[in-house]
Order: C-alpha cells, then sequence, then structure tokens
C-alpha cells in the first residue's frame, strides 16, 4: 500500500493553518477590553511618530522573529503575533507552510529596523509561518531608520506616543533649565511637539518685552515671565474652573496650547485686535459640553487679565 505523501504534506498544511487562525481568534477575545494589544504596528504610523533622520542599508542579517512587531502594508491582516486573523490567507500561507514542511528555501524577508525593533517589507506570511512553528530567528534584509527612542516589543501606538512625549519633555527641560527656573516639573503633553510650540511662546513673549526695553533680555528672564504672566494664570484658571472635566483624558498644558492656537487662528480671520479672551470663548462655546463651567472660565479669564493689565500699567507709572 503506498502513502500519498504530497496529500499528508497539504494536509498538514491545512491544519497548521487552521490552528494558526484559532489561535488568533483566542488572542482577540483575551484582548477584548484592549483590542490594541493584540494589534501589529504600521510601519508607517511609527514613521510618523518618530520621524526618523535618515535610512541605512544593513544588508543581510538574522534577526530574532520575537522582535519582528509590525509590518508596512498587511499590519490589518495578522495579529501582534503574527497569526494570520484572515481566511483569504489561507492559500498563501499553506503554500509557504508546505515549503517549510518540505524544506524548500524561501527568499529572505524584508525588514525596516528602528528604535531596536523590526517591521515587514515583505515577507509577512513567511514570519507568520515562522513564528507559527516556533522558530526563532530568520534571515533578513535590513534598512535600518536612525531614531533617538528605543521600541519595545510591548509598545502600542499609544504608549510609543507616550515615550516620544516623555524624551521631548526630558530634551525641553534640559535645553531650558525649566525645572530650575520654574520649579515645575508638571508642563506635560499628551501629543508630540507641544514643547517646541511652548518653546516658541516664549520666544515670542522674549520678542514683545524687548520691544520695550534698550537692552535685549536674556532667554531665561523671559521664560520666566511668561510663565508667571502667561502660561500660570491661564493654568490656574483651568484648574479653579475646573474646565478639565470637559478634557478628562488630556493635561492642562494641552488646553493651554490648544486654546492659543486657536487666538492665533482667529486673529488671522478677525484681526490682531482679536482678544484672547474672546478666543477662550470661543473655543469653550465649540469644544465644551458644559457650558456654565465655559461662562465661569472665560469671567475668570476676563478679570485676571484686567487685574494684570492694570498691574503692569501701575508698575509702568511708578517706573
Amino acid at each position: 500500500m503506498s502513502v500519498d505523501y504530497k496529500s499528508m504534506d497539504h494536509r498538514q498544511a491545512e491544519q497548521d493553518f487552521n490552528r494558526a487562525r484559532n489561535r488568533a481568534v483566542l488572542s482577540k477575545i483575551r484582548h477584548f477590553l484592549y483590542p490594541d494589544r493584540d494589534n501589529l504596528l504600521s510601519f508607517n504610523d511609527v514613521k510618523k511618530i518618530l520621524k526618523p533622520r535618515n535610512e541605512i542599508y544593513m544588508g543581510m542579517q538574522v534577526v530574532p522573529i520575537k522582535k519582528i512587531i509590525g509590518s508596512e502594508g498587511r499590519y490589518r491582516d495578522f495579529n501582534k503575533y503574527f497569526l494570520p486573523r484572515k481566511e483569504f490567507l489561507r492559500a498563501r500561507w499553506q503554500r509557504v507552510d508546505l515549503a517549510n514542511i518540505r524544506d524548500i528555501p524561501l527568499p529572505a524577508i524584508r525588514l525596516y529596523e528602528i528604535g531596536g525593533v523590526y517591521f515587514v517589507r515583505d515577507g509577512n506570511h513567511r514570519v507568520s509561518v515562522a513564528r507559527s512553528q516556533g522558530q526563532e530567528h530568520i534571515d533578513a534584509e535590513v534598512i535600518s531608520l536612525a531614531s533617538e527612542i528605543t521600541i519595545t516589543t510591548s509598545m502600542t501606538v499609544d504608549t510609543l506616543l507616550d515615550a516620544v512625549v516623555e524624551y521631548e519633555k526630558k530634551l525641553f527641560y534640559e535645553k531650558t533649565r525649566f525645572l530650575e527656573l520654574t520649579g515645575d516639573s508638571t508642563l506635560n503633553f499628551t501629543q508630540p511637539g507641544c514643547y517646541d510650540v511652548i518653546y516658541n511662546h516664549i520666544l515670542v513673549h522674549k520678542y514683545y518685552i524687548n520691544e520695550d526695553q534698550e537692552d535685549e533680555i536674556p532667554f531665561e528672564q523671559a521664560l520666566i515671565s511668561w510663565y508667571d504672566n502667561v502660561y500660570s494664570p491661564i493654568i490656574n484658571i483651568l484648574k479653579e474652573n475646573m474646565l478639565r472635566i470637559d478634557f478628562h483624558r488630556r493635561y492642562p498644558g494641552d488646553l493651554y496650547v490648544w486654546i492659543v492656537k486657536h487666538w492665533e487662528y482667529l486673529k488671522d480671520e478677525n484681526g490682531v485686535s482679536f482678544s484672547l479672551a474672546d478666543a477662550a470663548r470661543d473655543f469653550a462655546s465649540k469644544h465644551s459640553k458644559d457650558k456654565n463651567i465655559c461662562l465661569r472660565y472665560i469671567a475668570a479669564l476676563l478679570k485676571r487679565m484686567t487685574k494684570n493689565r492694570r498691574q503692569k500699567m501701575a508698575a509702568n507709572h511708578h517706573a
């Protein structure tokens, strides 16, 4: 009696795919409350967040499969463990698995490396089959992208954003001596890029102060003035009037940046005389759910701005 080894190989590949699909389903159920923890990272999303400076061709390398955590184009088709999520992947997946069963060499996959982890350019099915079979390493042609941020295999897009913001905070605090000058360690944001916005705000504040000065003031003096006369009053009003109730997932710094950006937009639309108070009123009416909180915020802001203006005029008069 002859044995149909060809048929046996096909059945084995079919069983392997079924097993991998079942594991993908169980993983989805296990991560039901936190679906991002079951997702592959999108290389384009990560690249947009990290903004790598350049690319270097690294050639052929042996890469740990567990460090391949994302894909350039197929990140929706496989889960975080490269298990197949879709039935339409079956035919190609089984062909790759069949080659593996028969010890048929396949071309090396192609990867991007960034932050110490890897993303598939070409070879998603090969990675999936290899990982499903317990393979620990794989041959790959690698292009490396320079990044200051280290990525771990457990990161999601949200935790990666947090890492970038924390890195930007570290650079900002070191560059400006912000903590030393203000004593404030809580200038936090939820999105990258905001520390650059704050730095530019300080430079603009410095420019306006220098208009009334014979000698240009140092950056450190401008920072303290901005913190005491611009940033802190707005943040105190936010806290006093509990505006953050409507933005409970954001920091006061986020609201400050939003309001000032909104103010700049409205000045472009309505002229430079458009006040910060009116910008705050417009911002609140568009984005806040609690109109009473908005009104208290606006009233307090108007009162604070008027008080500060009078104090500044009095100081100039006595000077």
